[in-house]
């Protein structure tokens, strides 16, 4: 994979007959594709994908959130959103890869895959792990052959809920989040959107937690930060001196800095813009941002902002923005989950992510609703004071796990 990758799916419309639907509801924890793409490697597909997924869902989000600080995870929703897609067809499944810029149904499989048996290795300090799980209402059918495809390729649990009981049914998928985001994810499924048409629940939790390589100073200091040449805030501010990967882009007139984590090739990403106010300018051509830059290993001087900060998303509203919309109607085709007409009602996303001196703790979770219905050194250190907005992403062999900004304190 390189830097301008560019993946492109065809899309072929296909008029499916319109019926009455089932509600399918997805709760997450958290585009072209060219033709060369069938001669990719699966995981490279998925990888260069996950970048332009999480360019294109960031500026989505921006929209929604234009002065705040936020936090996502772009492998969560394509995970969640993939084991949905597993039981479409026709034009619906060609809607999820173009939406979700996933690089066909057998690849995405593959390479998540992939990422399941690595998610279960531990390293050291870092934890990292990814579950999925269906809760479906009781006696509603799912497809043998779908659920087959769950667990073998998605290493999904499947449990059997009484959805009549919201508030029970709620705290049981709660409760199954919680404590696998170590209780940063609480209460991301409300019972308001369990009804008597609820039948399934598809859901990912994402959690992180990993050490810093390298230890920021235990001095922290009270420094000024500039939301906007005219508007500053004193905040705690984390330092450290340090060789790193590192690089100065003269044409997206930004400095990035790679941070790693002990013991694992899991990385945070800052991309400070050199103005002070130069923030908009980068999030007006984000791609160039999230795929492998420069970097050289060089000294440098850090100052950094602890900072912690929790999201909500109604992601229904944005993913009908990328171009997921069939499967919200009632034209959808998701005759590979039930033999009974099925539609996705809700997506929603919690994510948490917390940077202090001494490591990162980031958690996403998401739900999908399906519910019933009538349808190199020495040399002087280089400067990174990040006393300004900026973006950050972490990832793991190249993919993106977790990407947001800081704007403001």
């Amino acid at each position: 994979m390189k830097r301008g990758d560019f993946l492109e799916f065809p899309l072929n419309l296909y008029e499916s007959s319109r019926m009455p639907l089932m509600q399918i509801g997805l709760i997450f924890t958290t585009l072209m594709v060219a033709s060369h793409c069938n001669r990719m490697e699966p995981l490279s597909a998925f990888t260069i994908g996950n970048w332009q997924f999480t360019a294109r869902l960031y500026n989505e989000i921006l929209k929604d959130k234009p002065n705040q600080n936020f936090i996502f995870s772009p492998f969560s929703i394509q995970v969640v959103l993939a084991l949905t897609a597993a039981g479409a067809k026709d034009s619906t499944k060609q809607e999820f890869s173009l939406a979700l810029n996933l690089p066909g149904q057998e690849a995405t499989e593959e390479a998540l895959k992939h990422f399941s048996s690595l998610f279960k290795q531990k390293s050291g300090d870092t934890q990292l792990s990814s579950a999925n799980k269906l809760f479906v209402k009781n006696g509603f059918p799912i497809l043998d052959g779908f659920k087959k495809r769950a667990i073998d390729n998605f290493d999904a649990d499947i449990e059997n809920v009484d959805f009549t009981k919201s508030v029970e049914a709620a705290e049981k998928i709660n409760r199954w989040v919680e404590e696998r985001t170590n209780n940063k994810i609480r209460n991301v499924v409300n019972p308001d959107i369990i009804n008597d048409f609820t039948t399934l629940l598809l859901v990912n939790a994402l959690h992180f937690k990993g050490t810093w390589e390298y230890e920021f100073s235990p001095t922290i200091k009270k420094e000024t930060f500039y939301i906007t040449k005219t508007n500053t805030k004193e905040v705690d501010m984390m330092s450290i001196e340090e060789t790193f990967r590192y690089y100065e882009s003269p044409v997206l007139k930004a400095k990035f800095l790679e941070l790693p984590y002990h013991g694992s090739n899991i990385t945070m990403t800052i991309v400070l813009p050199d103005e002070i106010e130069g923030l908009a300018a980068l999030e007006s051509n984000l791609y160039p941002l999230f795929v492998p830059q420069d970097l050289e290993h060089q000294l440098v001087s850090v100052t950094l902002p602890s900072f912690l900060v929790e999201s909500e998303y109604n992601l229904k509203p944005i993913l009908q923005r990328l171009g997921l919309k069939n499967v919200f109607s009632d034209s959808a085709n998701l005759s590979g989950i039930s033999s009974e007409p099925l539609k996705v009602s809700e997506v929603v996303q919690k994510a948490f992510i917390n940077v202090t001196r001494s490591g990162t703790e980031a958690a996403a979770a998401t739900v999908v609703e399906v519910a019933l219905t009538a349808a190199l050194l020495p040399a002087p250190a280089k400067g990174f004071l990040a006393d300004h907005p900026f973006i950050y992403y972490i990832k793991f062999q190249d993919v993106l796990l977790f990407s947001g900004r800081i704007s403001r304190f």
